[in-house]
């Protein structure tokens, strides 16, 4: 029977709440009801980020017809290791004898999956470290399968919302989430990538803006080619996306042309990004081969990474969301309006994640956050997409 263990004291808590609930065929929320308390309590307790009051125990034991000793007990013992698949690692790491052994992980459930996602290279930093739930502690070589020692058992059962995507706006999704008792863990990735981590079953949700060059529709016909099931679409946003440039626009840089003048150095997306398809696109309209922009090839993983590029001096121009350019005190030459959606696989919309996700999408709260970004439009913030 599955269980989280919490300390108390020197003491650690075992907490077998969650496989009573499931053998007795009781949602979370009907549990609750039977006991009495609300349904967020009862999750943080399920979860380990709380500790029950003698009351909510009795309580609980009475509703589930057992004894409290069945639901909670003390153990000398620290969390043991479990076992997760492994995702987000290098190809270089899959093969190596070491592999991401004795690397720090975020501990995630997506599903029944238990994730393990090492953190190395840019995912490690933002504008702070990123926090994790355990160590990797050892795999199979070239397999998927690792050991995992958790920092706090409870902590990596704790609900998530595992999103893959290139808004840097999703930032402002955590504390949101985190009222509901939800973790964010957010991957930084193009739509591309974004989508096949969706499609390997490795989160919640994945974030995309690629456009149709057929239909002149964005994301609907790519979500059909790349995920092997069915998805529900929600608009995020919709952006302004151009021309991020230094203060000022040194270079007088007004449109895609100018990238082709000698003195001027582009950084670019990576390939498979909705940035570097839009910049492709305006190129092969121009009648521009990519070969004679200098820094084509130079990649930056982020709208972020592209704008601190910019401001360090490193290129004149790349390809962003008008908000980073506004957040760094850059200038921005406007290029398309895009539609920036979630996909949510449909087997996981009730997962607690994505409903706490849904929710904060209809809040006016949100809204005004990321409007105050800058070239945001949240007029159909969480509307379901039409022919998804």
């Amino acid at each position: 029977m599955t269980s989280v263990t919490y300390i108390i004291g020197v003491s650690y808590l075992c907490n077998n709440l969650r496989g009573h609930r499931r053998n007795a065929g009781l949602s979370q929320q009907a549990l609750a009801g039977r006991a009495g308390i609300s349904r967020q309590a009862y999750a943080s307790l399920e979860s380990g980020r709380s500790s029950p009051s003698t009351d909510v125990a009795l309580r609980l034991a009475r509703a589930l017809g057992t004894a409290v000793e069945a639901l909670f007990s003390l153990a000398d013992e620290p969390p043991g290791v479990v076992q997760a698949d492994l995702v987000g690692a290098s190809e270089a790491d899959r093969l190596s004898s070491s592999g991401p052994w004795s690397r720090r992980a975020r501990l995630v459930r997506v599903g029944s999956r238990l994730l393990a996602m090492p953190l190395a290279g840019p995912a490690v930093a933002r504008d702070s470290l990123v926090d994790a739930e355990g160590v990797i502690l050892s795999g199979s070589r070239g397999g998927n399968q690792v050991t995992v020692q958790p920092f706090d058992e409870a902590e990596a059962e704790m609900p998530a919302l595992v999103l893959l995507g290139c808004d840097p706006a999703a930032s402002l999704l955590e504390p949101g989430l985190g009222r509901y008792g939800v973790k964010l863990v957010w991957a930084e990735q193009g739509s591309c990538q974004a989508l096949a981590g969706l499609a390997r079953g490795e989160a919640h949700v994945a974030g995309c803006h690629l456009m149709d060059e057929v239909t002149g529709l964005y994301n609907v016909s790519w979500v059909r080619r790349m995920v092997p099931f069915a998805c529900t679409l929600v608009t995020f946003a919709a952006w302004r996306q151009g021309l991020i440039v230094a203060a000022g626009n040194p270079k007088d840089i007004r449109s895609v042309e100018d990238l082709a003048a000698p003195d001027v150095t582009i950084i670019n997306r990576e390939a498979g990004s909705g940035s570097r398809s839009l910049l492709d696109r305006q190129l092969q309209r121009l009648g521009i081969p990519s070969t004679i922009l200098d820094g084509y090839h130079r990649e930056a993983g982020g709208h972020l990474a592209v704008a601190r590029a910019i401001s360090s001096g490193l290129a004149d121009a790349g390809v962003g969301v008008q908000a980073v350019a506004a957040a760094l005190g850059l200038d921005f030459v406007p290029l398309e309006e895009e539609r920036y959606d979630l996909v949510i696989p449909n087997h996981l919309i009730n997962e607690l994640g994505v409903q706490a996700l849904l929710d904060l999408l209809r809040r006016p709260g949100l809204r005004r956050r990321v409007e105050t970004l800058g070239g945001y439009d949240v007029s159909s913030m969480g509307v379901p997409v039409s022919g998804a």
